[in-house]
């Protein structure tokens, strides 16, 4: 069981290695298995790259991402607005005409209705590589045309596909198009896992996820 310095120095290192992100601005502390970043980087999408880099590194029970994003030239609220409406109208699988972009000081909220949470998903993704963005909040909806009768047995069948998951510590509740998910996972990238096979359900339109990650270092 590693301690807290050696977590610390694998997120590190990890940092470093990943070429998607300028490590050197960036700083990491760890307490009790919970990684802090901190530190400044250039665009919102390094810092939440950053988070996911972190994340993958093996032992990580928890994560507080406290990196500023400072611009390297700043973009009004307009242009912003008029690039990330582009944006969406570009890309195929998002009904852009459902999706609404507000903006305040570069944070971009990004609210409306979609049928499927990759089509919120793919929205998100889009906003967070946009120039001028220093933060993202998706309030878009689900709202699915069809609930499935077999909701549960459909994320069992998911889970037991993936070589990822492990679905003996998992339980899952479903009310209507609501997913509960509870129990353990080995990672970060297994909770990850879990999530997205949940929401790939049909009817899906919204995961409760309690799931806990259960490596913790002394």
């Amino acid at each position: 069981m590693r301690t807290d310095d050696e977590l610390r120095r694998d997120v590190e290192m990890e940092l470093r290695w990943d070429p998607s992100v300028d490590a050197s601005n960036i700083g990491v502390a760890g307490k009790n298995g919970v990684i802090t970043l901190t530190g400044q980087v250039s665009n919102f999408f390094e810092k939440w790259r950053a988070e996911r880099i972190a994340k993958r590194v093996a032992g990580v029970a928890g994560l507080a991402n406290e990196i500023e994003v400072r611009l390297d030239t700043e973009r009004t609220d307009t242009d912003i607005a008029q690039s990330a409406a582009l944006a969406l109208k570009m890309d195929r699988i998002i009904p852009f005409d459902q999706v609404k972009v507000i903006v305040d000081h570069g944070w971009v909220t990004l609210e409306g209705k979609v049928e499927w949470y990759y089509q919120k998903s793919s929205a998100e993704s889009i906003i967070r590589h946009l120039a001028g963005v220093k933060a993202v909040t998706n309030a878009i909806a689900i709202t699915p045309k069809m609930i499935s009768a077999d909701v549960r047995n459909q994320i069992e069948q998911a889970f037991k596909r993936s070589a990822q998951i492990d679905a003996r510590q998992i339980w899952i509740e479903a009310d209507g198009s609501k997913v509960i998910l509870r129990g353990t996972v080995r990672t970060w990238a297994e909770l990850d896992e879990v999530e997205a096979a949940a929401w790939a359900a049909p009817g899906v339109s919204e995961v409760d996820n309690r799931l806990t990650v259960t490596y913790a270092v002394g």
